[in-house]
């Protein structure tokens, strides 16, 4: 059955339907719940092999692109999608855009599961007071006011002409559009600073005759980030704050002409460190417009798992029976372990000319995994199984080093090492303060 993505409601009731349709067989959430790893098993499992048809980056692009798409960026031709909606039970410590290292960690507690093998090379009390969210931020609007600058173009135009969308939590996204408006939204324009607050739903469970219900005395829980992209297809869900205050929601058609408009859309996730170095690919940009122009609707960036610290994620293969490759969340391989996962999406995804993928996902929705957690059952779409419905390119770089996010304790080292180097910028902290009023 195909999902109902024409409001928050008829979603969740499409979610209860669909688990009346696949699951009438199970009784009870013990049984469910001891099916869900062959529920959730990639059915091409066993013609999975190492990807044959990555693109090498540095081949794809002349220098006349290179400098074709700075232009687009300062002309507000991209979309910054930051999707800071997790809630990083992994490192225990709330919401990450939120997260503010010098008061939430300290030497004795570097997050949950952190595995500290040798001295602290930055402790977190050498750190401002910034959050991770703000650190985004500043470091996006850094890097295009740099590039304005090399071609002694208007730096306050240039940030004023972009555009980017926020995706929150319900919990802490007030917190979180709040910390935008104290910092004067980074220089960019408030009309063009999209915030979508992704909702959470509650479980699902038969009841005494076996039917599937929706338990509203369960605890809600985000449908993964599958369901915030089909969420920003629905009407009243993006909004503005063109005067700081009242929030001002778009229609659906509104935020597709906003799409239109964009050459790509780039979605980040707050977790990716390399962000805190340089939010500005101009080499990947430039790639993935001239990949558009050959009629691929999504790019994935694919780089190593890194052997000494191996991570779950989107893992890239080879399928035999599609003959070509593929993006498949480690949660559908049936128990692969992240230590025999050799390439893994980096969690960059681009999509060129993006109102033609978002009007597929809007038409068709996305596949609908599950998990079981409390008693209840929770749908878990996947925003990479996009690949599976438009035509998608894969890419790496030549040198292809191990993903680096802040995923979990054990990460925390480097990831402070990333913000102290953000902070020692000749001239960083100065502007920041400058700009936003922060520091």
């Amino acid at each position: 059955m195909s999902l109902d993505l024409s409001s928050i409601e008829n979603y969740l009731s499409s979610c209860r339907d669909l688990a009346r349709q696949k699951f009438a067989s199970y009784r009870n959430i013990t049984d469910l719940a001891r099916a869900e790893r062959e529920i959730n098993r990639y059915p091409g499992l066993e013609s999975l092999v190492f990807p044959r048809h990555i693109r090498i980056l540095e081949d794809l692009v002349s220098q006349d692109e290179l400098k074709a798409q700075v232009r687009n960026v300062l002309d507000g031709k991209v979309l910054w999608e930051h999707t800071c909606a997790g809630e990083a039970t992994r490192l225990g410590l709330g919401a990450k855009y939120l997260i503010i290292p010098s008061r939430h960690l300290n030497s004795m507690f570097m997050g949950r599961d952190a595995e500290i093998r040798q001295p602290l090379t930055v402790r977190p009390e050498q750190l401002n007071h910034l959050n991770l969210g703000q650190r985004h931020m500043l470091q996006l609007a850094w890097n295009i006011r740099q590039l304005a600058l090399s071609l002694s173009y208007d730096c306050k135009l240039a940030l004023a002409k972009q555009y980017l969308l926020i995706t929150v939590n319900q919990h802490s996204g007030w917190e979180i559009v709040e910390d935008f408006v104290r910092a004067r939204f980074y220089g960019f324009s408030p009309e063009r600073v999209l915030f979508m607050m992704q909702h959470s739903f509650p479980g699902l469970k038969p009841d005494r005759a076996g039917v599937w219900q929706i338990d509203e005395s369960s605890p809600c829980r985000l449908h993964n980030h599958g369901q915030m992209v089909m969420q920003t297809t629905m009407d009243g869900q993006i909004f503005t704050l063109p005067d700081r205050r009242n929030p001002v929601y778009l229609r659906w058609e509104e935020y597709l002409a906003v799409l239109e408009a964009m050459t790509d859309k780039v979605s980040f996730n707050i977790e990716d460190l390399d962000y805190l170095d340089s939010p500005l690919d101009i080499l990947s940009l430039a790639a993935c417009a001239n990949l558009g122009r050959q009629g691929y609707q999504m790019v994935m960036e694919v780089v190593m798992n890194d052997p000494l610290a191996p991570i779950k994620g989107g893992a890239c293969y080879y399928d035999q029976n599609l003959g070509r490759d593929v993006i498949i969340e480690s949660f559908q391989l049936s128990g692969v372990e992240p230590k025999d996962i050799t390439c893994l999406n980096k969690n960059v995804n681009h999509y060129p000319n993006p109102g033609q993928a978002i009007k597929k996902v809007k038409a068709k929705g996305l596949p609908m995994p599950i998990t079981v957690k409390e008693e209840n059952l929770y749908f878990q779409p996947v925003q990479g199984d996009i690949n599976f419905l438009v035509p998608t390119a894969f890419v790496r770089r030549h040198d292809l080093s191990p993903i680096r996010s802040w995923k979990s304790g054990r990460n925390t080292p480097q990831a402070l090492e990333f913000m102290l180097r953000q902070e020692l910028r000749p001239g960083f902290l100065k502007w920041a303060g400058e700009l936003t009023g922060l520091i």
